[in-house]
């Protein structure tokens, strides 16, 4: 590929010449990655295909641009853009050496590699460029099992990890250009608040979904992309249709118990290609199994795991629907946003709890080595058996882990009452999307 063709695309992905493409700013991430840029550390943003990475990498490249750095010492490569020849490190050179040949960099430049695990050996490229002292680098990708081995290996203790999720409700609503009141006006906003909801359990939080028309067909474009793109193609899978079966399947069941056996028999392929196929969603971050709380590691893993989707909008776009079935999309919800405060809070960790007498607890949060937290889902709390039912598991964890408080996350509920000696509080989602569990006890 020659020079003047490298050019023509870079031109294109980057802020020589013309200002850059930002959307709409997403705060927590961009001052997180900003964060890392100022240390001699390697940034790796991961996450899902379409959840906003390469916009952060842009707003990020913006701010540089801000603070007085030269456009020329920032450098933007976009790997899955389809003008590009074959993909391995001579590609990456040359991209390099015309950069500084063409723009000419005075300072140490900044180089963002978007979808990096396009190019094959790409760790050994980025410490060499980090370890030479050539640039401040950044680069992203959307498989977290390859970004994992390599990052493990030639880039142990060099690198600061991003991982970056599709909207959260909060930055959904800002999305939807509403902004939020203090708690005093946000009551009068709960009307509005409560209809945006809606709209974030049927079409999920993909940020270019949230802002177009066209929902469901882009979910659609989606599902297919990271299929191809992200499993069949990397992991050269020759039948595909056991895999899209399996996807469907998980699709269309958010937060139920799944075994690879059991799901083997119903969709008719191989226990051993269940669980194969179960890993490369999982690291393509389409779908999360959550583990069974047991202080025994061996019981952990013999447990069901309970499925989650990475967004609801492709389990109602993709998978196949019996009803509206909130019920279920609301702990994918909750799921999705534990998830989002995990990030935050290494020290987190999530899990299920059931017992010999088929309680159960819908999240278990456990802190370092305690258990700190209980969360039951139950989005309708009126009908008498649904609620003694989900009081009578919360009791019974509470008294395993020595826990005298639990939240209920509903529809619309809101209030509190003790039973035996437990604190149970009744939050409607909406609010505990918005506010996390301190900003809630206060």
């Amino acid at each position: 590929m020659n020079k003047n063709d490298i050019m023509a695309i870079l031109q294109d992905w980057n802020g020589w010449q013309k200002d850059f493409v930002t959307g709409v700013p997403r705060p927590t991430y961009l001052s997180k990655l900003i964060r890392f840029l100022h240390t001699n550390q390697i940034t790796t943003i991961m996450g899902p295909r379409r959840a906003g990475k390469s916009y952060i990498m842009r707003q990020a490249a913006a701010s540089l641009i801000k603070e007085n750095i030269d456009p020329k010492d920032i450098l933007i490569v976009n790997f899955e853009d389809p003008r590009w020849p074959e993909l391995d490190l001579k590609l990456l050179e040359n991209i390099y050496q015309t950069y500084l040949e063409y723009i000419a960099p005075k300072g140490k430049p900044y180089i963002f590699l978007d979808e990096i695990q396009e190019i094959p050996k790409w760790e050994k490229w980025t410490r060499m460029m980090h370890e030479l002292s050539k640039a401040k680098m950044v680069v992203s990708g959307s498989n977290a099992n390859l970004l994992s081995r390599e990052l493990g290996t030639v880039l142990t203790g060099r690198h600061l990890d991003l991982n970056v999720l599709p909207l959260s409700f909060r930055e959904f609503l800002t999305f939807n250009n509403m902004t939020l009141l203090n708690s005093v006006g946000l009551l009068g906003q709960a009307v509005e608040i409560r209809g945006l909801l809606r709209k974030y359990f049927e079409y999920g939080s993909f940020p270019e979904v949230v802002l177009n028309e066209s929902k469901k067909e882009i979910l659609l474009n989606y599902f297919e992309d990271i299929i191809e793109k992200d499993i069949i193609r990397r992991y050269r899978i020759r039948k595909a249709g056991g895999l899209k079966s399996l996807v469907k399947f998980y699709f269309s069941n958010p937060s139920a118990h799944v075994t690879f056996t059991s799901i083997a028999k119903f969709i008719k392929i191989s226990p051993d290609s269940v669980e194969r196929f179960s890993g490369y969603l999982e690291g393509a971050y389409v779908v999360s199994l959550l583990k069974r709380f047991s202080f025994k590691v061996k019981e952990q893993e013999k447990s069901p795991r309970k499925v989650y989707a990475v967004d609801t909008g492709l389990c109602n776009a993709v998978g196949f629907r019996f009803s509206e079935n909130l019920g279920k999309l609301a702990k994918n919800l909750v799921f999705l946003e534990l998830k989002r405060r995990q990030l935050d809070d290494p020290q987190l960790e999530i899990f299920y709890w059931k017992d010999g007498q088929e309680r159960e607890v819908d999240f278990v949060i456990k802190h370092g080595l305690k258990v700190d937290r209980l969360i039951q889902v139950c989005w309708d709390v009126t009908e008498l058996k649904t609620r003694e039912r989900e009081i009578k598991s919360l009791l019974k964890a509470s008294e395993e882990f020595a826990i005298n408080k639990a939240l209920v996350i509903t529809d619309d509920e809101e209030s509190e009452e003790k039973i035996k000696g437990v604190l149970i509080k009744y939050i409607p989602l909406w609010k505990w999307l918005l506010f996390d569990e301190k900003e809630i006890e206060k």
